[in-house]
């Protein structure tokens, strides 16, 4: 065997072609040495000089003594150490013994036993040998390398110590230091030398720190291993392959001892010129993405990828290798598929190569898509059962252009880039989660994805988008929360624009129609109009605007039945909603304005006039039968409550307690009633008003409805202080969750409580409010003012 001839006591023999054993290397406390087995074995082999470890260029190398001990700083040998004295000069072997020396490395400086590394093996994991044991001399001769400026030289001697014992031992496995040798508390973690904590060589994970080089022809830490297990001169072999695969330059020889000198070790050396090249070579991909022909830029990146992607799974050149494929419109895909097949190298690849797995790969871009989604969904849920109440900050407060900036918009505006075949992958995601749960609020984000992409100016999809300007008029009305002469016109004209064949796209005009922000600005505008009509006397089916917003509000809730059954068709207007519903809700405004003339009368010439507490029996058929009629109904009860007409909103509540599709109890209307309520604070304190709420609207519904459960504590949690307190508990009992109760319900009762609670440590008890006395002060004295 070449290389590592075995062990001595207290050292290890290295093998040279012209001796039997050149040397024996000592790893005695303070530096360590290597001693000639000549002088070991009492006989000085003729013509080779005592020599030490030295560093050069590098590399560890064979010098006289003399010249290591002056150049590079290295202490000399301990006393006592065999074959040498304190001098330095040869001295007598027996002045300590073999035993001592055993003695010694098992006790360690501090006393303790050293752990004890397994025999030598081969391959095949046999024995040659006897155990090696790494004491703790040699990591207090490194540190104190270390600390004299010399810890290159400390941490390659420990480098060619586990070189040896690697070449001899074979492979081993994760974890595994030898067959002997236990993995002990105090043993190195997996990647570190056991001593200093430094990254070694071995352990899970080395191998990748140089995968792929063998395929370019670049030697790495395996062809190392394979020459010190091999080589006769393992010093030789080292400064042989540091000068053969270091940095190339003739002045950089004499740089480096310079930095040895300040300490500087020669791995953060390298690892800063590594990264200087690396960035070097990402600016100039990324100039070579940008500059000369299509063609031949293209082809340049090609060229560099197939020769650079051997390297995509070494963690330091992963970034070029990726940043090549990135600036890349068509990766190969054979490449592809690899990234694809690889869990790590698929999270590492920037999303313009994701774009291309995922376009032949719909599955897998739906496991992307599909957590944006459900994040979405929580998000506007969250909105809808926020605790504040507010009629200037509620549900459709934020502009549209604020509500495209949130996270999964903008994150699935990055995903689908300008591929049109991605945004139709999240197009049918939208339209099959529609289908399956009814959600609005998917609608809404379809519309928030086309109008994301319309701000980035991505002509390649909104060119062939057929809803692209129907979307950008709405999402101005939207934005105005009001649909004007000139923009009704507009989206009167891309409706009727819908040639024979093309009626699917009524099917996604529809989904845009029924996003929640658009229902609520087209209900708006009709309640608006509703007014207008009533000052200029004119009927409902007399005005052309009106007509076309009850249409658009009928396309907008006929979407999912029409994504359902396929039939893209128009739903017919009811007669009936035009000519009668709407002119009962015109009788309704002016009832408001008679009554409230009659109460700016003077006294004198006032009548007594009641308002009016009965509903006609057609209008509560059309808001259960109707849902457009339900819509309209809903929002002019909004209007109302805005304008704290408590008579009005007793008088319609009735009517809400069975509606079209439980509209009524939806948690978007619920929403906008609640945060109406606010204004209407000091009527709770009426008994009959609450009554007329909670019990004859809202309770009917909470015991089967939780959604309605919670917005009755949203309510109860802002207004309890103005609740009378004979109300107030009834209603506690009542809302009081049950088991069936979700964690929100639970939740929202438990902060009611607390409030009440603080509630009741304010109030002053009877007894003391008995006690309290007048207050009586005394009018002060006031001087006549004297008379002029």
């Amino acid at each position: 065997m070449h290389g590592v001839s075995g062990e001595v006591p207290g050292g290890l023999r290295v093998r040279s072609p012209g001796y039997s054993e050149m040397a024996v290397l000592w790893p005695e406390a303070g530096s360590p040495w290597i001693q000639p087995c000549g002088a070991h074995s009492g006989e000085q082999p003729p013509g080779l000089p005592p020599f030490s470890l030295g560093f050069v260029g590098g590399a560890l190398a064979q010098r006289p003594a003399h010249l290591q001990e002056c150049r590079a700083g290295l202490s000399p040998p301990p006393s006592g150490l065999p074959g040498r004295g304190g001098s330095g000069q040869a001295g007598p072997a027996t002045q300590r013994t073999p035993a001592d020396l055993r003695q010694q490395m098992q006790a360690g400086p501090g006393g303790s036993v050293e752990r004890e590394w397994g025999p030598l093996r081969g391959p095949g994991g046999v024995s040659r040998g006897p155990a090696v044991r790494r004491t703790a001399a040699v990591r207090d001769g490194s540190r104190r390398l270390r600390g004299r400026g010399r810890n290159c030289a400390a941490q390659d001697l420990a480098e060619l110590e586990g070189a040896v014992e690697r070449g001899s031992s074979g492979p081993r496995g994760p974890g595994e230091r030898g067959s002997g040798g236990p993995a002990a508390s105090g043993a190195a973690a997996p990647g570190e030398r056991a001593g200093d904590g430094a990254p070694g060589r071995t352990g899970p994970g080395a191998s990748a720190l140089f995968a792929g080089l063998q395929d370019l022809g670049v030697a790495n830490g395996e062809d190392l291993k394979e020459t010190l297990t091999n080589c006769t001169e393992p010093l030789k072999a080292i400064e042989q392959f540091q000068t053969e695969n270091g940095v190339l330059l003739p002045s950089l020889q004499s740089a480096l001892p310079f930095l040895d000198l300040h300490g500087t070790p020669r791995l953060e050396f390298h690892q800063s010129v590594f990264d200087e090249l690396r960035d070097k070579l990402l600016e100039r991909v990324s100039t070579i993405a940008a500059e000369g022909k299509v063609e031949e830029r293209y082809k340049k990146l090609e060229d560099l990828l197939e020769k650079s992607f051997s390297l995509v799974k070494m963690p330091s050149l992963q970034p070029v290798v990726m940043c090549v494929m990135k600036h890349l419109p068509k990766v190969p895909e054979k490449k592809l598929k690899l990234v694809m097949a690889d869990k790590e190298l698929y999270r590492a690849c920037a999303v313009e190569v994701k774009r291309q797995i995922w376009q032949d790969n719909q599955a897998l871009f739906g496991d992307e898509v599909s957590p944006l989604l459900k994040q979405y969904i929580l998000e506007k849920e969250s909105a809808l059962f926020s605790t504040e109440l507010s009629v200037l900050h509620n549900f459709f407060s934020p502009s549209p252009k604020t509500r495209r900036q949130g996270e999964v918009v903008q994150r699935l505006t990055q995903m689908v880039g300008r591929n049109v075949k991605l945004y139709d992958m999240v197009l049918q995601f939208l339209r099959t989660l529609f289908l399956r749960t009814r959600n609005v609020h998917y609608c809404t984000l379809r519309a928030e994805l086309l109008m994301s992409l319309h701000d980035l100016d991505v002509s390649d999809i909104c060119t062939v988008d057929p809803c692209h300007k129907f979307t950008w008029c709405l999402d101005a009305c939207i934005r105005e929360r009001f649909v004007d002469s000139k923009r009704a016109r507009e989206l009167q004209g891309f409706l009727d624009g819908v040639k024979k064949g093309q009626e699917q796209v009524l099917g996604d005009l529809s989904m845009i129609l029924c996003d929640p922000f658009a229902i609520n600005t087209l209900a708006l505008s009709t309640i608006r109009h509703l007014q207008g009509l009533v000052g200029q006397e004119t009927l409902p089916r007399d005005s052309p605007d009106l007509l076309l917003l009850l249409r658009m509000l009928g396309l907008g809730q006929s979407a999912w039945d029409m994504i359902d059954s396929q039939v893209f068709r128009e739903p017919r207007m009811e007669v009936e909603l035009v000519t009668r519903f709407l002119p009962t809700l015109m009788s309704f405004v002016v009832d408001d304005h008679t009554f409230n003339v009659d109460q700016k009368l003077p006294a004198e010439e006032k009548a007594p006039v009641t308002y009016p507490n009965t509903l006609p029996e057609s209008f509560t058929k059309f808001l259960q039968e109707q849902r457009m009629a339900c819509e309209v109904g809903l929002y002019y009860v909004l209007h109302i409550t805005k304008q704290r007409n408590k008579n009005a909103l007793l008088r319609l509540l009735p009517s809400l307690v069975e509606t079209c599709g439980d509209l009524a109890f939806s948690d978007i209307f619920l929403h906008l009633l609640t945060g109406s309520l606010a204004l209407l604070a000091d009527e709770f304190a009426l008994e009959d008003f609450c009554t007329s709420l909670f019990d004859g609207f809202l309770l009917t519904a909470s015991p089967r409805k939780e959604s309605v459960h919670r917005h009755v504590l949203r309510l109860l949690i802002h207004l309890h202080h103005r609740v009378a307190p004979s109300k107030l508990e009834a209603l506690q009992k009542a809302l009081e969750p049950t088991g069936q109760s979700g964690e929100a319900v639970k939740e929202l009762y438990s902060q009611l409580g607390e409030k009440l609670e603080q509630l009741d440590h304010r109030k002053p008890s009877p007894a003391q409010a008995a006690e309290t006395p007048a207050l009586e002060l005394p009018l002060p004295a006031v001087p006549a003012p004297a008379v002029l």
